[in-house]
């Protein structure tokens, strides 16, 4: 009986426990606030089990904001910001790979091979500030009158050349197409090479039809004022690619004006283009110290070639002339031709003068920059320094106490040569690489020279490779007015 009692005391006490511990509203037990460590207790108990069967009870429906406009505004939201981080990631790629870019650069298998083959040393990376290049001093005379030609000057190696004047290669012969360069095979190009007695491809080849030109065309006037030329100085502008930059002629001495020729070559377009900025030849055809030669019948489509026949060949657009200097059209001639026919080849007993490249003085290096800056088709690029490396060229290695030059990049802008057999032997075979190859110039220097050196070991070709900032003092720099795209 008394137990009896006892459990239904108990029971009564749970039940008013329970109670106390919950109401019910709107026919759902809602969970009382109770203070104190019991009651948190309790209440924690009772959500979790009240929300265990609720989610039991709905199951997997979804949400009901799922289909509200609000919801597909925070996922068109989230989408663009996921668009957002994915393109900035991908910028980031791109200019962190910037620096590798001639790793990436689209080299022949070949041509990757043999540059990783003579990579001994990996190059730190450059800087991207461009560097700054100044002139320096050059010890030029004081004055035209203080300077004589040295004795015996001239002797240097001696022999005869002469050139072809028309086309006679009989795979060619019935050609109805004449090329300025003429049609040399590879056999009369490796005995080109020779210093002797030879007749050589040296441009202005004409075809077998007497009605073919080779282009070039000059006036007959011009060319008889050229043909009493002793020292010339020259530079052209083509496509209307350059502005006239006279020379100053108040640096230039009056012996000079008289007795040196300044000829700058011209195409009919860029006469018209000149003389509407107001540089009209007067009735002698002359602007300033310029005398105006106009060109017709331009011998490539390239102008970058066609402005290699006057660089080059200067010898034979000046027959009767015993110096010659060439300048860029982008350059100023701020000293006197004598003064410096006097320091760079009287002084320097040299027949040849160039002064090497600001940058760069590897062969290797100018092929990567040339396509870095898709300066001509890759290509062609890639051919022309297969062909070199298969016929010997090697790296430049400043390290070598024999190397036969400072550089093997020159800066081709600014050349000063006396007319000797060998000098003029040189000139035309360098041409002949531009016309056979690409129109870098700088890419078949060191070819050129390297294996006229090779092939004659006992007749020295006296080349004087002076530096850049000497060449910065003796002109003024500009830019061009317009750089012709690259061939395809």
């Amino acid at each position: 009986m008394m137990m009896m009692s006892s459990l239904l005391l108990r029971h009564n006490f749970f039940r008013a426990f329970f109670a106390m511990a919950s109401f019910k509203y709107n026919g759902e037990w809602l969970q009382e606030r109770r203070g104190g460590l019991i009651g948190a207790i309790f209440n924690s108990v009772l959500t979790r089990s009240e929300q265990g069967s609720r989610v039991g009870r709905r199951g997997r429906r979804f949400p009901r904001n799922f289909l509200k406009p609000r919801f597909f505004n925070w996922l068109l939201l989230l989408l663009a910001l996921l668009f957002l981080f994915v393109f900035a990631a991908f910028a980031l790629k791109l200019l962190s790979s910037g620096n590798e870019e001639e790793k990436h650069l689209p080299l022949s298998k070949e041509v990757r091979q043999q540059i990783s083959s003579h990579d001994a040393t990996p190059t730190p990376p450059k800087s991207r500030r461009r560097k700054q290049h100044f002139p320096c001093e050059v010890g030029l005379a004081a004055a035209v009158e203080n300077i004589l030609e040295p004795k015996n000057y001239m002797n240097f190696t001696e022999f005869s050349l002469d050139y072809v004047e028309r086309e006679v290669n009989p795979l060619h012969a019935n050609s109805r197409q004449s090329r300025f360069g003429g049609y040399q095979t590879l056999e009369e190009r490796e005995e080109s090479f020779f210093t002797r007695n030879q007749t050589i491809h040296c441009g202005f080849v004409k075809g077998m039809s007497r009605l073919t030109s080779p282009g070039f065309e000059l006036s007959e006037d011009d060319k008889a004022y050229m043909n009493t030329c002793l020292v010339a100085v020259s530079s052209c502008i083509f496509g209307s690619s350059d502005f006239l930059r006279r020379p100053t002629s108040r640096l230039i001495s009056e012996f000079s004006k008289k007795n040196v020729c300044f000829v700058m070559f011209v195409d009919e377009q860029t006469l018209s283009k000149l003389s509407s900025e107001g540089h009209t030849p007067d009735e002698r055809g002359y602007v300033g110290l310029w005398k105006i030669v106009v060109v017709k019948n331009l011998p490539y489509l390239d102008m970058r070639k066609t402005g290699k026949v006057p660089k080059f060949l200067s010898h034979r657009l000046f027959p009767s002339s015993w110096y010659s200097i060439w300048l860029d059209s982008k350059m100023r001639l701020n000293t006197d031709p004598m003064l410096i026919i006097e320091f760079f080849l009287w002084r320097m007993r040299a027949e040849y003068a160039i002064s090497n490249h600001y940058d760069r003085h590897c062969v290797w290096e100018e092929v990567l920059q040339n396509k870095r800056l898709n300066k001509y088709n890759h290509t062609a690029i890639d051919e022309q320094f297969m062909f070199y490396l298969s016929d010997g060229l090697r790296k430049f290695d400043p390290s070598n106490p024999n190397i036969p030059l400072p550089s093997y990049v020159p800066e081709g802008s600014f050349i000063i040569r006396a007319h000797t057999p060998m000098s003029n032997l040189f000139s035309c075979l360098w041409f002949n690489e531009v016309d056979r190859f690409t129109s870098r110039d700088q890419l078949s220097f060191a070819y050129t020279y390297l294996k006229l050196r090779r092939m004659n070991p006992d007749r020295p070709f006296h080349l004087n490779m002076f530096k850049d900032c000497q060449r910065r003092a003796l002109a003024k720099l500009f830019r061009h007015r317009l750089l012709s795209s690259p061939p395809p």
